[in-house]
């Protein structure tokens, strides 16, 4: 199957490309970079050279409707609208932005800063939480992607909040990520000064992932959910650790909350549940399409501790929208993406 990129110089880009190398029935076709289009793909990464050395393209939906799937991993206000010509085409489109997320236009604007997309496009669209909406995604022409923060977030939380052991309005997530979450682009955020050897929080109370998490919980729940939810850069390149706390309404053991999530992700290859005692880190998540989560119960205070990993890069971007594409083409969800975290 031919798929195109959109978006080709940015670090999903690259990582959808890593990943693409080795899946059995896809190829890349065509990699799309308007600004810059006609320079050679390894002049850009020379890491790719003799792997991938065709020139980059401006974005023509003629020249990409070859394709079966295009990926988009734009910035975002960009792929609101270029879906509705790739759709045109019988091309499906998996968007690695935002700017599908979000069901309400009025959120959107508010959150992103940009004009949101066609009412009409967005009631096509399918959240591709993998693991949570895999019955949706099988038929959709649209994939909003998730974000990387949502991805670590929801998936520690869903289970516990589809029980009647939790207060729901007591969460609260201390989110970390590696620089490559802030994408390419140079600020002074990503300067090597400003970040190394040090921790920094940002965007408090505003940052564009709140309402996407606060959606999915939501919808999960049935009821509305509110969070709290503090971001922090952290001195490394890839990683997303979500350390989350929810106050429980009832006693119950580590061990009895251990197997609640077993329960509920033994069907999902890519959820990893620790044993007891047993906390994950990004390091061992790094490369990996895996979710790796810890959970812990402090019998004083009655609060459960989650702690979920993922590499960003990979189940927080590129490997998801892989892993979405499989479930959309009927293929075994793990094709492609069955690869050992890197360690050390």
């Amino acid at each position: 199957m031919k798929v195109g990129i959109i978006g080709g110089t940015g670090y999903g880009s690259i990582e959808l490309i890593r990943l693409i190398q080795k899946h059995p029935h896809l190829e890349v076709s065509s990699v799309v970079s308007n600004s810059q289009a006609g320079t050679p793909f390894n002049e850009v990464y020379p890491h790719l050279s003799g792997i991938v050395d065709q020139p980059l393209d401006k974005f023509d939906p003629e020249s990409l409707s070859e394709n079966e799937i295009v990926f988009l991993a734009t910035p975002s206000g960009v792929s609101s609208r270029q879906v509705p010509t790739l759709l045109e085409k019988g091309i499906k489109c998996i968007d690695l932005s935002g700017d599908f997320r979000l069901r309400s236009p009025g959120e959107y604007e508010y959150w992103y800063k940009h004009t949101p997309p066609e009412m009409d496009y967005l009631k096509q669209a399918t959240y591709g939480l993998s693991e949570i909406y895999a019955g949706k995604i099988k038929t959709a022409s649209i994939i909003a992607n998730p974000g990387c923060y949502p991805t670590a977030t929801t998936l520690g939380l869903i289970p516990i909040i589809k029980t009647n052991l939790a207060d729901i309005n007591s969460i609260i997530i201390d989110a970390k990520s590696g620089l490559t979450g802030a994408g390419r682009g140079l600020s002074l955020t990503s300067h090597y000064a400003e970040i190394n050897e040090n921790v920094r929080a940002y965007k408090l109370g505003a940052h564009q992932h709140i309402p996407e998490i606060e959606q999915v919980l939501s919808d999960e729940y049935g009821e509305q959910i509110t969070i709290s939810f503090t971001t922090h850069l952290i001195p490394m390149s890839r990683g997303i650790m979500c350390s989350m706390y929810i106050n429980l309404l009832e006693d119950i053991s580590t061990e009895d909350v251990i197997q609640l999530y077993k329960q509920f992700y033994e069907h999902n290859p890519f959820i990893r549940i620790r044993p007891t005692g047993n906390v994950p880190s990004t390091k061992e998540v790094l490369g990996s399409n895996y979710c790796d989560i810890g959970l812990h119960v402090d019998p004083r205070t009655r609060r459960l501790t989650i702690i979920s990993v993922i590499d960003n890069l990979v189940k927080g971007a590129a490997g998801q929208a892989i892993q979405n594409l499989n479930i959309m083409n009927g293929w075994d969800e793990r094709t492609g993406l069955e690869f050992i975290p890197m360690f050390p």
